[in-house]
This record gives structure tokens, C-alpha cells and sequence, in this order.
């Protein structure tokens, strides 16, 4: 095992790559409009850059999740960094549409090595009792990203151009790469040819259809996506409550991620409960399902909805490291390519369920829309209560 200290930078530096996954991702979000004009088109065509990019990193994520069990996971990870860099300076250049997609596309392939990897080497790297805590607090890195991208991508295309967040986003992955290559070193990294010599070989889906996995993969992917999906919805939710403007809107979401920075934070003080891990996540997806329902349905008053927008943040926060931990440790020397299915879940679920949902909270209204999103959490914590009845107890 690395000293401590190894063990902290790695932690950082793991935290800092998913930040920068995260931001890549959802910085687009206030910049539509101006890239919509560089690329001379319109604004919802141009949020296929953000489509292309979620498909790519769903349709890629089980492959190089299977890649990363047979292969070195650092030398993927240092690749995956340097082709995130890549691109990212090749997307100021682009010179339309289509050309700009097709470079969203090899970004979303090189997150989806980049994740599963990263994950996979928490769990070799650090002892079992603290996986759980060392995942929240790289999950907290993806958190600030998802919250922060849109931030400053929003202030520099405002203050210089549209060029600008590619360009800080591509200069931080080349310093982790530089960081990484000194950090991540040959000694400290398990050789996974030694540990597949003493496996039978098996195919990706004999892997994913484990009956101590099939359940829980399958849930994971509904209530991670569903709630994922239910945020993206939820700055419509608050317009049509509350009658906000834009900024107002922008600032009252920007609660969620409080919650779901709390939440990774927790994962160590949960972990410390006389509770089982599974159950500790049924209890939170529970949570997650009670308080995104409440913030749809009930418009109280302002402050009853953000404080529902935090609880659910907080909810998932919690829940997500918890079952990341889970399928780690199920998953024995098949992690890489477990946590990438499940990664591919959330995002397929995300995709087919976000367009529905959009369009039902448009002609429908939430009521309608809750019914959609309230059945997946319900199907979710269904399967997650026959995994753990079906799943014998580690103690």
C-alpha cells in the first residue's frame, strides 16, 4: 500500500480529474447561445453538444471498463488525460457544428475511461473501510464540477469569449496529467494481469448479470438517472412556482449542490452507523425519491423548496459513493468494467427519460411529469430491497 501522503496526493489529484469531468460536461449549459452563434447555427441544435458527448461516454464507459481490468490503469488513465486535453484544445478551433460534435464525442470516450478507471483504482489503492469515505471525497470533486462548470464557464465567456472555459479546462488536464505521471507511480499500482491468471475468463455480460450484481446495477442506473434528470428539470420547476426570472432561478438550484457536496462529506460519519451499507443507500434513495416528489408537488412557499433542493442533494450525495463502494467491493477484480456499466446505465436512463420528462413537464405539468419520474424511483428502490434480500450480509 502507498504511504499516507501518496495516498492524499492521489486522493487530490483523482478529485481535481473529476472536477474537470464534471465542469467539461455541464459548463455548456449558459454557454448554448454563443456557441450557437460561433457555429452559426441555432441553440437547440446546439445542445447535441451535450448529447453527443452523454452518448459517447454511455455507449464507451463498459469498454473501457473491461479495458481497464486487463490492461495498466495507469498508463489508461494518463492517456485518457492527455486526449481530454487534446480535445479540449482542438474544440477552439473547430470550425462548425459537426466538426465540434465529432470532438464531443472523443471527450465523452475519454471520461468514460477516465471514471470507471479512477474508481477501480480507489479500490485497490485503499482498504475496504475506507473506500466508501475515500469515493465521497473524489465524488465531491465531480460535485464542485457540475455546480462550478456552469459558473465560470458563464463568467469567462461573458468576460473574454467562448474559447476561454476550453481552453482553463484543457490547461487543468494537462497539468494533471504532468502531476499524475510523477504521482502515480509503476510500484504503487496493481498489476491486473497477475490477478486475471488466477480467474476464469468471462464475457462482459456473464460479468454484469452476477446475481449479486444484476439487481443493483439495474437500480443504480434508474434512481442515479432519475434524479439526475429530476435536477435538470428542476430550474422549469421553480419558473413555473414562483415566476423567476433567469439569475433567481440559477442562484435557488445552485442549493442542490450545498446538499450533495454535505452528502459526499457524510459518507465517513454514515459509515461509522451499526448499519448495513445497502441498507444505509435504500434509506437515502428513499430520501432522494421523498424530497424531489415534495419539491415538484408542493410550492409552499420559496424556502420549503430549497430546503427540499438541498435534503435531495444531500440525499444523493450521500447515496451515490455508498453504492459505488458496493459494486467495488462485489465486483472483486472485475471493478473496472463493473462501475462502468453502471455508469453507462445512469447515462442511457438519463437519456431516455430526460427527453419524456422535458416534454411532459411542458404540456403536462408536474403532476404528470412526477408520475414518470416517481414510478423509476419506485421500480429503483424495489430492486434495491430484493438485492438486499437476495444478498447475504458481508458480516
Amino acid at each position: 500500500m502507498p504511504p499516507r501522503t501518496v495516498l492524499s496526493m492521489m486522493l487530490l489529484i483523482f478529485s481535481l480529474i473529476v472536477f474537470f469531468i464534471g465542469a467539461t460536461e455541464f459548463m455548456l449549459s449558459p454557454m448554448l447561445k454563443p456557441l450557437a452563434d460561433a457555429f452559426r447555427t441555432t441553440t437547440d441544435k446546439a445542445t447535441w453538444l451535450i448529447s453527443c458527448y452523454a452518448l459517447a461516454y454511455a455507449l464507451a464507459a463498459p469498454i473501457f471498463g473491461w479495458l481497464s481490468d486487463r490492461i495498466n490503469r495507469r498508463k489508461l488513465l494518463l492517456v485518457s488525460l492527455l486526449f481530454l486535453f487534446l480535445d479540449g484544445l482542438a474544440l477552439t478551433i473547430a470550425p462548425n457544428l459537426e466538426i465540434a460534435m465529432g470532438l464531443r464525442i472523443l471527450g465523452g470516450i475519454a471520461s468514460a475511461a477516465l471514471i470507471p478507471t479512477i474508481f477501480a483504482l480507489i479500490a485497490e489503492l485503499f482498504p475496504s473501510h475506507k473506500q466508501a469515505s475515500a469515493m465521497g471525497i473524489v465524488m465531491l470533486g465531480m460535485t464542485a464540477g457540475i455546480v462550478g462548470g456552469p459558473i465560470f464557464a458563464g463568467v469567462l465567456t461573458e468576460l473574454f469569449d467562448w474559447q476561454v472555459p476550453f481552453l482553463v479546462s484543457a490547461v487543468g488536464c494537462l497539468l494533471l496529467y504532468v502531476l499524475s505521471k510523477k504521482v502515480l507511480r509503476r510500484k504503487y499500482i496493481p498489476n491486473q494481469i497477475d490477478t486475471l491468471k488466477t480467474v476464469h475468463k468471462k464475457t462482459m455480460f456473464q460479468i454484469g448479470c452476477q446475481r449479486n450484481l444484476i439487481y443493483f446495477l439495474i437500480a443504480k442506473g434508474l434512481w442515479n438517472g432519475t434524479a439526475v434528470s429530476a435536477f435538470i428539470l428542476a430550474g422549469e420547476v421553480l419558473r413555473h412556482h414562483y415566476v423567476m426570472g433567469t439569475g433567481a432561478v440559477g442562484i435557488s438550484v445552485s442549493v442542490f449542490g450545498i446538499g450533495l457536496g454535505l452528502g459526499n462529506l457524510s459518507v465517513n460519519i454514515v459509515k461509522h452507523l451499526i448499519i448495513r451499507d445497502e441498507c444505509a443507500l435504500l434509506l437515502a434513495i428513499i430520501l432522494v425519491f421523498i424530497t424531489s416528489t415534495a419539491f415538484m408537488l408542493f410550492p409552499l412557499f420559496l424556502i420549503f423548496s430549497l430546503a427540499c433542493l438541498i435534503l435531495w442533494g444531500y440525499a444523493l450525495g450521500l447515496a451515490a459513493p455508498i453504492s459505488t463502494s458496493i459494486l467495488a467491493s462485489r465486483a472483486k477484480q472485475d471493478k473496472g468494467q463493473i462501475l462502468a456499466i453502471s455508469e453507462s446505465l445512469n447515462n442511457l436512463t438519463i437519456l431516455s427519460l430526460l427527453p419524456v420528462a422535458t416534454m411532459l413537464l411542458t404540456q403536462y405539468g408536474t403532476e404528470v411529469t412526477v408520475m414518470l419520474l416517481g414510478s423509476c424511483f419506485i421500480v429503483a428502490i424495489g430492486l434495491t430491497l430484493k438485492d438486499i434480500l437476495v444478498t447475504p450480509s458481508p458480516n
